[in-house]
């Protein structure tokens, strides 16, 4: 059973009111005047003394009466006609006040419309914080409010200058990681491709190379990360399709090393977007499928199509092992990985479906996986269409 709106309970309260203070008031007055009613039929019974108690007499609704019982039916006549006219002009007054109170009401919650407004366009927002930077700015006088809106207003620019502050930690950090990796790796290539390095010491290099690898990957998927968590300023037309011709041709020579094959199935379907940001979106969920096959004839299959509800879907299934349903949502955190491959060092940094995620809701999409009863993932990328985008 649906709730009244506080405008309906309102409006209800003021015709309520209203309603019982006319019934209370017509009340008295019938009594009031009933009281007042002795006199007057006492005088005319006074006047008509003499004249005959026998006497018909013609009432105004045809009916006749003895001259004796005129005064107690024009008494009675009177206070029937006083209440009847009171009825109908409390019933017509009421339905106005109703009316009137639905306007009142109406006007008076007019903020509180706004700022659910502004709530709401805050929650709808694509990532948690993208919608931070708006505030309510309601005018009008100082009251219960206005200071509601202004505390409303305080809490989003303190949260907005927290997630910007963490942001600009993350990226600032990243790019100071990037450097000193970027150096060390150079340095221990060219160690490793000296001729007279020791065995040992040739193993512990290549050894070094491998980590220094996995922290510049980790430092690259922070860093996309951070870039997807700001607003996207330039989108340009993108058509899904290209990219998975790419990806699939791009990643051959990977599947051919652990042995997994790897097929796309690419219908139209064009985006607006970031080239850059959407192949690694691609990527990221094709070179998931390589790495989490386990066993001979693995197989990745991508896919992508226009829907008839104004949005292009992205597919990417894969072989692999059973993943229980309720270990799913803890793949798209960051760091996470299922099972005992967290501790694989060549599983990558755990960042891959965090950033698939991070870069959908930045396109205005969504990103959602599932089982497949025979192992593996399906995972389901559905994006805003190229004329469905909305308008920023």
């Amino acid at each position: 059973m649906s709730r009244l709106t506080i405008r309906a309970r309102l409006t209800v309260l003021y015709g309520g009111l209203l309603l019982a203070a006319g019934i209370v008031l017509l009340a008295v007055t019938y009594v009031l005047v009933g009281q007042r009613m002795p006199t007057a039929v006492r005088y005319l019974s006074t006047q008509t003394r003499g004249q005959g108690a026998d006497q018909p007499v013609a009432m105004p609704d045809g009916n006749q009466v003895y001259l004796s019982e005129l005064p107690q039916k024009l008494r009675d006549a009177a206070l029937q006609d006083m209440l009847t006219t009171g009825t109908i002009a409390l019933v017509l007054v009421t339905a106005v006040a109703v009316w009137l109170g639905w306007l009142l009401a109406g006007r008076a919650l007019q903020p509180l419309h706004q700022i659910t407004e502004t709530a709401h366009r805050i929650a709808a927002a694509p990532a948690a914080d993208r919608g931070l930077h708006e505030r309510i700015a309601l005018a009008g006088p100082r009251d219960e409010i206005k200071e509601l809106a202004d505390t409303f207003d305080t809490m989003l620019e303190r949260l907005d200058r927290s997630f910007d502050g963490q942001r600009r930690f993350v990226a600032n950090a990243s790019h100071e990681l990037r450097t000193p990796l970027t150096l060390s790796r150079a340095v221990l290539e060219y160690a490793a491709h000296r001729d007279a390095l020791p065995p040992e010491v040739r193993q512990l290099t290549e050894l070094l190379l491998d980590i220094n690898l996995r922290h510049e990957r980790l430092i690259n998927g922070l860093l996309l990360l951070a870039r997807t968590d700001n607003d996207m300023l330039d989108k340009s037309p993108v058509d899904l399709a290209d990219i998975v011709e790419h990806t699939v041709t791009h990643l051959a020579a990977e599947a051919d090393k652990a042995d997994v094959r790897v097929g796309g199935e690419p219908s139209p379907a064009p985006t607006l977007g970031d080239p850059v940001l959407l192949e690694r979106l691609v990527q990221n969920l094709v070179e998931n499928g390589i790495r989490h096959n386990t066993g001979p004839d693995g197989w990745v299959r991508v896919a992508c199509r226009t829907l008839p509800d104004g949005l292009v879907e992205l597919t990417v299934s894969n072989s692999g092992p059973v993943v229980p349903r309720y270990e799913i949502p803890g793949l798209f955190e960051p760091f996470r990985r299922y099972g005992a491959e967290r501790v694989d060092g060549d599983r990558g940094a755990g960042l891959g479906l965090s950033i698939v995620r991070s870069v959908a809701r930045a396109h205005g999409g969504e990103v959602t996986a599932e089982p497949r009863d025979g192992g593996g993932l399906l995972v389901r990328v559905t994006l805003p269409a190229e004329g469905d985008q909305p308008v920023a």
